[in-house]
This record gives structure tokens, C-alpha cells and sequence, in this order.
């Protein structure tokens, strides 16, 4: 099997002030531009543990109404490290083939999201910010390129259901399962429940 390549960035082009941890939503189209422009695809193998490379992950939430679909990954989730906990975000590693349709992270984010969700509606998304975790071994080498998706139909499921269970929960329906949440998806919850009590969010 050929090994699998992704795209990536280098640390000092995403990061020229130094790396950050949580969540931002300034220079969102710096970004989008050095994801264009200076991006490239190295083995992963090759970089599953060197931060000087940062993985970009396209990391999609979807809303529709007052509800979020929130995921859960089963036993046979391919992603070890993140088996039996709870996510607000589909998304994946953007491969060679992706390049093909465009703009790479755009592509990446429609594959993933036609590969694990079954949806029929019309829906609107847009770039909302950036996730990094400077803190953590996983975090420090993959940046999350947040997503909103706004749906006008609730009838969205999971693909493939061996993997994921999904379903569509308010933000205080959600709370009970914060603590089961991917590290990720506690920002993005933060960030969300933040907006909506009008608090003021750091850029």
C-alpha cells in the first residue's frame, strides 16, 4: 500500500509570531492565502511527530436551527486516539487528490464530509477560525480549519455507522458530554457557548 501523503505548512509561514494555543478567528485570510500558496504534501509518516510541520485538518461543524450534530467515534473508528469520544467536528487529512477540484482545503472538507455524513438539504458553510494545541503532542503537529455549516433540513445522519453515532443536540443538551469530548471539540463548544451569551471572545 503506498504510503499516504497530506497536506501540510511549514510552522514559521502559519506561525510567524510564535505558535498559539485554542482558538482564533483573526487573519483568516492570511491563512486561507498561505494554505494556497505555500502549501505542499509530505508522508505522513514523516510528520505524525515533527511540529516544524503542521498538518492542515479541515474540521467541519455542521448547525441546523438551534442544534449541532454531535458525533460519537465506536470501537471501530480508524483514529485510535480518539475511540469513544464525542465530537462537534467532521473532518480528516487533506490528500493529493484533493488538489484536483480547486482550492485543497475546500475539496478536503466536501470529501470528508460526503465520506461520513448522508445529508439532504441545502446547506451554507463558512471559514470561522483556527484550532491549534501547542500543549499537546497530538495538537502541535495539526491545525484545525474550522468550518460552520449551516443546514436548512435536519435530516442528516452517519455513513458509516460501524464507526460513528451521531445525532443533532443543542448546546445544553451537549453539556453532559463535555468531558467525553475530543479536545477540539471542547474549544469549538467554548467558543460557541461563548457567542451565544454574547461574552466577548479573544481574536
Amino acid at each position: 500500500m503506498a504510503a499516504e501523503h497530506v497536506l501540510c505548512v511549514r510552522r514559521e509561514e502559519i506561525f510567524p509570531a510564535g505558535a498559539w494555543d485554542g482558538f482564533v478567528s483573526e487573519g483568516l485570510d492570511e491563512a486561507r492565502r498561505i494554505f494556497r500558496d505555500r502549501s505542499f504534501f509530505m508522508p505522513r509518516r514523516e510528520v505524525e511527530e515533527d511540529p516544524s510541520y503542521q498538518q492542515i485538518i479541515p474540521y467541519v461543524v455542521f448547525r441546523h436551527g438551534e442544534r449541532y450534530f454531535l458525533t460519537k467515534r465506536l470501537k471501530a473508528s480508524s483514529e485510535k486516539r480518539l475511540r469513544h469520544l464525542y465530537s462537534l467536528g467532521v473532518g480528516g487529512h487533506i490528500n493529493p487528490e484533493d488538489v484536483a477540484n480547486g482550492d485543497p482545503v475546500i475539496s478536503g472538507m466536501g470529501r470528508e464530509w460526503d465520506e461520513e455524513v448522508a445529508y439532504s438539504g441545502s446547506f451554507a458553510a463558512r471559514l470561522v477560525g483556527l484550532i491549534h494545541e501547542e500543549s499537546a503532542p497530538v495538537g502541535r503537529v495539526h491545525l484545525g480549519v474550522v468550518f460552520l455549516i449551516e443546514g436548512d433540513s435536519d435530516q442528516i445522519a452517519i455513513r458509516e455507522t460501524d464507526k460513528l453515532s451521531g445525532e443533532l443536540l443543542t448546546l445544553a443538551e451537549m453539556r453532559i458530554y463535555y468531558l467525553e469530548m475530543e479536545s477540539w471539540s471542547q474549544i469549538v463548544y467554548d467558543r460557541l457557548v461563548a457567542e451565544r451569551s454574547g461574552a466577548a471572545i479573544p481574536g
